[in-house]
């Protein structure tokens, strides 16, 4: 397989990296894979040898001033820039009305680009797009407009350096002193100022129910070395917010942690390679005020050992663990 990638003006990309979190946030997988492919094997220079071509524009890097989220309005017209661009000086993008092009779509609700799902919805994939491959973290196992196109769920990005650094100082088979752990938002009142509901009250119901448990470590508020948290923890809760897929789900299974996975008809990442059924919990938003039974079921079987121990063995063949044992 040959990937060419396209040589765009720094407008599209790289001009947005002069602001740190733009590779480095949740969304930032079209950094990483652009910088991935730059120097991969599979990529060509030459576009006629090439199977398929890769579209690097990022737009989750437009941080709003106001609450610092990406603000991904000018989505739809960077792209159809971009697109208009190289397909005036190349002939590929004509020649297959874009079905051989990649592109990257890491924000809450894929190639539909917008926050809040009804719109989305409502939006749908823009036109342009309709006939190309998107790679994108949003992912459900029904029909869904976002993801009305050819596409591949990916993983939320993680930066490897940052899990490498916890490991190093909290070992994913260290002493775990935390049962159940949760940081994040989680809303007193679910209904948000726009009307509707974050979580669809499933992170306000974590709270009622279990704030206050001893055996649940709940906690509101932003912290920076939450993942030494992680590391510390038996279970980790990975609960939708306003899309099903949570960066949680990535980082919990890299620092040893059984994700719990609370987002029904999530279509999670590389379905055909992970058995993710044997290395988490699936709990029915139904059920989130089970929760405590549920996993007390899970640890008094032999399911917590078997889970731990394929989460062992999936952290072991990780890229994660390959670089620190060269590192040593």
């Amino acid at each position: 397989m040959k990937v060419f990638v396209y040589d765009l003006p720094p407008k599209y990309n790289t001009d947005w990296l002069v602001n740190e979190r733009c590779s480095r946030h949740l969304f930032a997988s079209e950094v990483a894979i652009h910088r991935a492919l730059l120097t991969s094997e599979v990529r060509t220079f030459d576009p006629y040898e090439a199977d398929f071509f890769f579209v690097p524009v990022y737009v989750s890097c437009n941080f709003s001033t106001v609450n610092g989220f990406p603000a991904i309005g000018h989505a739809r017209s960077l792209i159809a820039s971009a697109v208009k661009l190289f397909s005036s000086e190349y002939p590929f993008w004509n020649r297959s009305r874009g079905s051989d092009h990649v592109f990257v779509a890491s924000h809450d609700f894929g190639s539909c680009f917008h926050t809040l799902e009804d719109v989305a919805m409502a939006d749908g994939v823009p036109e342009i797009m309709k006939n190309s491959i998107v790679l994108q973290t949003f992912g459900v196992m029904y029909n869904h407009p976002c993801q009305q196109v050819e596409h591949v769920v990916i993983p939320p990005y993680v930066s490897p350096e940052s899990v490498r650094n916890t490991i190093e100082n909290f070992p994913a088979n260290g002493r775990r002193d935390i049962w159940v752990f949760f940081r994040g938002k989680m809303e007193v009142h679910p209904k948000n100022v726009s009307g509707r509901f974050y979580s669809k009250k499933v992170r306000t119901e974590i709270w009622r129910k279990f704030n206050g448990d001893r055996r649940f470590y709940l906690r509101r508020h932003r912290f920076a070395g939450y993942q030494s948290e992680i590391a510390r923890s038996v279970f980790c809760l990975c609960p939708l917010g306003w899309a099903p897929w949570s960066p949680r789900l990535v980082e919990s299974v890299a620092l040893g942690c059984v994700p719990v996975v609370i987002a029904d008809s999530i279509r999670l990442p590389f379905l055909s390679a992970v058995r993710w059924s044997e290395i988490s919990v699936t709990v029915a938003e139904r059920d989130v005020g089970r929760l405590a039974e549920i996993l007390e079921h899970v640890a008094a079987t032999n399911l917590l050992r078997a889970l731990s121990e394929k989460l062992d063995r999936s952290y072991r063949g990780s890229r994660v663990s390959r670089q620190l044992d060269f590192d040593t």
